[in-house]
C-alpha cells in the first residue's frame, strides 16, 4: 500500500522503515534537509516538497503526519486540505491533544478529506518491535487505511478505539500512566541508592526484578539498559521534561471528577526537578532517553549541556 509520511525524524523515519518490510510503499518529506538525506541513505523515497504527493501518491491518497504536536501539526494538515482532493485521508500519529481533532476533522469535512487519529506508541524501538496503535475516526475511512496499522503494530497490537478524537485521547491517558509508573520505579530506585549500608547493585535488581516479579515491565527491561552502563547513567542530570500529555491527563482528570494523584504527583515531581537533581529523576530522564530518544542533560565540567541521545 502507498502512502505518505510527513516527518523523517526519530519516528517516522522508523516507521517508514517498518512499513517497507513488510511490503508498503512509504513515500517521506520532511522540511529539514538532512531528515531527508537520511531517509535517502535507507533507500526510501521522498519527495522534496507537499504538494509533490497529489503527483506521486495514487488516489485515494493517505498521508500520515508525524510532527510535533500544536502549530507544527496543525499548519501542515491546513496545507495539506488546500493540496488534497476527495477521498483521500489525513492520519495524524502524534501526540495531539484529542480536543483538536474534531474540529480538524469537521474542517477536512468541507473537502470530503477523511481524518484519522492514530496514538503512537513504541518510541525508538517500534522498528524493532512494533507500534501499539490507538485509532479513532469512522469506520468506513479506518477500515481503507488498516491494511497500514496492521503492519505497524505487532501481533494484538492495534486498536480502532472509537470516533474521532478517541485515538488520542486514550494516547493521552496512557501518556499519564506513563508518567505515574516512570515515578514508582524513580522513588523505588532512589530509596535503594541511599541505603548505602547495603552497597546494591542497583542494576543487578533492575535485572532480576524482569523474572518473576509483579512489577515487571518493558519499562523495567529498559532500566536495566540505562543502568548497565554506570560511566553513561552517570552523566545524566536529573532535569525532567514533560511533553503535554501528563498536563491534560491530570486536567482531564480534575475537569472530570475522577482522583488521579499519582499522575497528577508525577507531573508535578517532574516540574521541581528543574531545579532540584535528584536520584530519582536521573533514573525517569535515563528511561525517557532509552525508550523514546526523549532529549536529556548531561554533565560537562562545571556546566550542563543539552544532548539527544547518550550512546
Amino acid at each position: 500500500m502507498q502512502l505518505g509520511i510527513i516527518g523523517m525524524g526519530k519516528m517516522g523515519l522508523n516507521m517508514a522503515l517498518r512499513l517497507t518490510q513488510k511490503g508498503h510503499e512509504p513515500i517521506g518529506f520532511d522540511l529539514n534537509s538532512k531528515a531527508l538525506q537520511e531517509a535517502k541513505k535507507n533507500k526510501l523515497k521522498v519527495v522534496s516538497s507537499l504538494t509533490d504527493f497529489k503527483k506521486v501518491l495514487k488516489k485515494p491518497r493517505i498521508i500520515w503526519v508525524m510532527v510535533p504536536a500544536g502549530e507544527p501539526t496543525n499548519s501542515t494538515i491546513a496545507k495539506l486540505k488546500d493540496i488534497l482532493e476527495s477521498g483521500d485521508i489525513i492520519i495524524d500519529g502524534g501526540n495531539s491533544n484529542y480536543k483538536d481533532a474534531q474540529p480538524t476533522a469537521q474542517s477536512l469535512k468541507e473537502k470530503s478529506i477523511g481524518f484519522i487519529d492514530a496514538g503512537t506508541s513504541g518510541g525508538i524501538w517500534g522498528l524493532q518491535y512494533g507500534y501499539c496503535l490507538m485509532v479513532g475516526g469512522e469506520k468506513t475511512i479506518v477500515k481503507k487505511a488498516e491494511p497500514i496499522f496492521k503492519a505497524l503494530a505487532p501481533e494484538n497490537g492495534y486498536a480502532h478505539v472509537g470516533p474521532v478524537g478517541a485515538g488520542h485521547f486514550v494516547k493521552m491517558v496512557h501518556n499519564g500512566i506513563e508518567y505515574a509508573m516512570l515515578q514508582a520505579y524513580a522513588e523505588g530506585f532512589s530509596l535503594m541508592e541511599k541505603a548505602q549500608e547495603f552497597s546494591l547493585d542497583l542494576h543487578q535488581i533492575a535485572s532480576i526484578w524482569r523474572y518473576g516479579s509483579v512489577v515487571r515491565s518493558w519499562l523495567l527491561e529498559l532500566l536495566e539498559i540505562a543502568l548497565r552502563d554506570s560511566s553513561k547513567f552517570n552523566l545524566i542530570e536529573g532535569i525532567v521534561v514533560d511533553s503535554g500529555e501528563g498536563r491534560w491527563t491530570a486536567l482531564e482528570a480534575i475537569e472530570r471528577g475522577i482522583p488521579a494523584p499519582a499522575i497528577t504527583t508525577s507531573l508535578f515531581e517532574r516540574y521541581a526537578s528543574r531545579g532540584n537533581s535528584e536520584f530519582a529523576n536521573k533514573i525517569i530522564a535515563a528511561l525517557r532517553n532509552e525508550f523514546g530518544g526523549h532529549a536529556v542533560y548531561t554533565k560537562s565540567s562545571s556546566t550542563t549541556k543539552k544532548a539527544k541521545k547518550i550512546k
